[in-house]
């Protein structure tokens, strides 16, 4: 199985914008936290792939977070339990919510199959194509369309 996945996450990750270095190193630290939470993995939540490539987009984004603050300590990411939020920004966070899950139900089903593979899972447009048995342009246009409706549609609010 990691002979598979190996070169895929590190290409996955170049495409990302890490040096292939990088990369191989972020794929191998990848497969070791694979090995280590084979257990925590639940197939009906999602494909293995998909777990797989999760975990890669994670580290990234925690690689990223280490570069750009390089003194911020990982109790710093908690939100703080002495400042609350006042019940404007609650009410409004609450409403965003609303509107962004309105304008998702709206979408036509193959637009968000795509959106949520592409924005939630962290999946490649052609591993999206693949998967789906569509042409790489055919994913493409159901994205931008899927993200221009949303946009229009949380923009009138």
């Amino acid at each position: 199985m990691f002979i598979d996945f190996a070169p895929r996450v590190k290409a996955y990750l170049c495409h990302q914008g890490l040096s292939p270095e990088a990369a191989e190193d972020l794929a191998q630290e990848t497969l070791i936290n694979v090995w280590r939470k084979a257990g925590t993995f639940d197939p009906s939540k999602a494909s293995a792939s998909a777990w797989i490539f999760t975990i890669a987009r994670n580290l990234r984004v925690d690689a990223l977070r280490r570069e750009r603050h390089p003194s911020l300590l990982a109790e710093d990411l908690q939100p703080s339990l002495t400042e609350p939020k006042t019940p404007e920004e609650v009410y409004v966070g609450r409403e965003s919510e609303r509107d962004i899950r309105k304008a998702l139900s709206a979408l036509p089903q193959e637009q968000l199959e795509v959106l949520h593979m592409s924005f939630f899972m962290g999946r490649a447009h052609a591993d999206i194509a693949q998967e789906l048995g569509l042409p790489l342009g055919t994913v493409k246009s159901r994205l931008r369309l899927a993200v221009a409706h949303l946009r229009a549609t949380v923009s009138r609010r």
